[in-house]
């Protein structure tokens, strides 16, 4: 029960922390000069001139970059096949199971945000990379939530050794080695999964447009 109560305030604290996170994150739009309107990244006239001048040239950014670079960017870059054959499968599999189980789907674009390339401070291979990265580091979080809801529904069990970066889910699972109480708690927490979510932030889920 202690264990339980533990896991209650721990999300309790997580929802504070995300409330205070877009305190921050509000003061920071303010500090650099940008907006949302309806989900629009708007950027002030003056700021985006300031980052037009700050963006590196195309051409001495390819003369700074070293040879490795060129060398290893076919490596980095052929990952995209297995991350959208993720991103693919893992919404179908959602669609097809979560739907038959009754469990809440999970808003993909909650996961996989796009908005860097808009920043006019960057130049085209910049921007890229850069989208890129926020594609593939949002495939494996919207993949990892579908994972949790799926471990919460059908084996919500925790390890008996240390888990390194567990989800959010995992705090509330049935200790390792509890039968006694497995029954019950295991019906509980398929109900749980049942339940959706609390929404997040309206600024978490918007879409954004060029800023310049």
């Amino acid at each position: 029960m202690r264990i339980e109560n533990f896991a209650v305030k721990f999300r309790e604290k997580i929802n504070e922390l995300q409330a205070e996170f877009e305190k921050v994150a509000e003061e920071r739009r303010k500090k650099f000069r940008y907006h949302l309107e309806q989900g629009k990244v708007v950027f002030e006239h003056a700021t985006v001139l300031r980052h037009r001048l700050a963006r590196m040239k195309l051409s001495k950014f390819l003369i700074d970059s070293k040879l490795g670079a060129f060398v290893t960017a076919p490596v980095i870059y052929s990952l995209i096949i297995p991350i959208a054959m993720l991103d693919l499968f893992m919404t179908v599999y959602q669609h097809i199971n979560f739907r038959v189980y009754r469990i809440p789907r999970v808003k993909r674009s909650d996961y996989v945000v796009m908005d860097r390339q808009y920043l006019a401070y960057l130049n085209i291979i910049q921007k890229v990379n850069c989208i890129y990265c926020e594609y593939a580091n949002g495939v494996i979080a919207y993949a990892r939530e579908i994972a949790s809801r799926t471990e919460q529904f059908w084996c919500p069990i925790k390890h008996a050794r240390k888990v390194m970066e567990t989800h959010k889910r995992y705090g509330e699972f049935l200790e390792y080695g509890d039968g006694e109480n497995f029954g019950p708690k295991y019906r509980s927490q398929r109900e749980k999964c049942r339940i959706s979510d609390t929404p997040l932030p309206d600024a978490a889920n918007d879409e954004t447009v060029p800023a310049a």
